[in-house]
């Protein structure tokens, strides 16, 4: 059984950066594609970026892209997100999920998921 556990999520100002980081417990993972997503209050979650085992292939979702990064540490069984030109509309938790095989965007394709990191960007 993988867990995942995020990191890094926080307040900050609109046009601020931060950082989020996804550990997992099992070193299998760096054979599996991982994912990023978010859900806001009142909102279904979201697909935000996927990375594949090898960090050969990244993908994101239009709203993210040139502003957010995905990558991984496969020798810390990590990976990170890092968001730069935040904005109110980034406000989410967001959550790190894992699966064997590819990257996809669907949700339910993923079979571990983190507790999630609370993002909130002010105005």
């Amino acid at each position: 059984q993988v867990q995942l556990v995020e990191s890094g999520g926080g307040l900050v100002q609109a046009g601020g950066s931060l950082r989020l980081s996804c550990t997992a417990s099992e070193r299998t993972v760096s054979l599996y594609a991982l994912a990023w997503f978010r859900q806001a209050p009142g909102k279904e979650r979201e697909f935000v970026a996927a990375i594949s085992w090898s960090g050969g292939n990244t993908d994101y979702t239009d709203s993210v892209k040139g502003r957010f990064t995905i990558s991984r540490d496969n020798a810390k069984n990590t990976v990170y997100l890092q968001m730069n030109s935040l904005n109110p509309e980034d406000t989410a938790v967001y959550y790190c999920a894992a699966k064997s095989g590819g990257m996809r965007r669907g949700g339910s394709e993923y079979r571990y998921w983190g507790q999630g990191t609370q993002v909130t960007v002010s105005s």
